[in-house]
């Protein structure tokens, strides 16, 4: 650490992302305590979405027995619940970026290798609307692409699919009414999508912060594989619970 990190963090110490109070011991990420708040995603996963599975002897959730997959499979740090979901929440709603720090690291040392063997050639980051970024000040799906990228050494980047359309919001909505919200929002520069086939990238992750439906990732992987990309996967932070 060097001396301008060591001055920031005794002037704004750096705060847990499950509690939010200042983290102790002083250059940890989060309190030791709050990490057992934790629940990371565990065995036995669907094989597509990557969502946790109540039975061992199943192996695909049953949105994914119901829907056909754009993406080849996905893979997710946390399940979507409890303190991990409110700790989401405030990094979207609350600015609270910080936290996508420590949410980078666990996934790196939990889900880096995972990542790894997909070999993607460069990370997508989940747009938001023209809008709504210039009334947040950031896209939290950027930030931890851009965290993950430096990390795992992938090249990231967010000009490629676009936001076209200010969605409602899905929470309230059914898988297929969040399908169709999202139908239409998302486009992919041609340009820049020919340029970086003739680049050689064929295998894209696209990162986002949550999981639930799939609508999001789908309409994404439906708009990627319209521009000439075969293959994509992605990374979320948080994952709803398999049914």
């Amino acid at each position: 650490m060097d001396w301008k990190e060591e001055l920031t963090g005794l002037v704004f110490p750096r705060r847990c992302p499950i509690c939010d109070d200042i983290v102790r011991p002083r250059g940890e990420l989060i309190c030791p305590e709050c990490r057992s708040a934790i629940s990371f995603v565990r065995e036995p996963c669907c094989k597509k979405c990557g969502k946790a599975l109540d039975d061992p002897g199943r192996e695909y959730c049953g949105d994914c027995l119901r829907h056909t997959r754009s993406f080849e499979a996905g893979i997710s740090l946390l399940n979507y619940e409890g303190p991990a979901a409110d700790s989401i929440a405030r990094i979207k709603y609350h600015n609270k970026r910080e936290y996508l720090d420590f949410y980078a690291d666990e996934a790196v040392k939990r889900c880096g290798r995972r990542i790894t063997e997909i070999r993607p050639d460069v990370l997508i980051p989940v747009p938001v609307h023209p809008a709504r970024l210039r009334k947040r000040g950031f896209n939290q799906a950027e930030i931890l692409a851009d965290r993950l990228g430096k990390r795992l050494e992938i090249p990231v980047e967010t000009k490629l699919l676009r936001r076209n359309r200010k969605t409602v919001p899905n929470k309230n909505l059914t898988p297929r009414e969040r399908l169709k919200n999202l139908t239409a929002a998302f486009s992919a520069d041609p340009v820049l999508a020919e340029a970086m086939r003739r680049d050689g990238v064929r295998r894209i992750l696209i990162v986002d912060d949550i999981y639930t439906t799939g609508a999001t990732v789908e309409a994404c992987c439906r708009v990627l594989h319209h521009a000439g990309f075969e293959k994509a996967w992605f990374f979320t932070i948080g994952i709803g619970h398999g049914t």
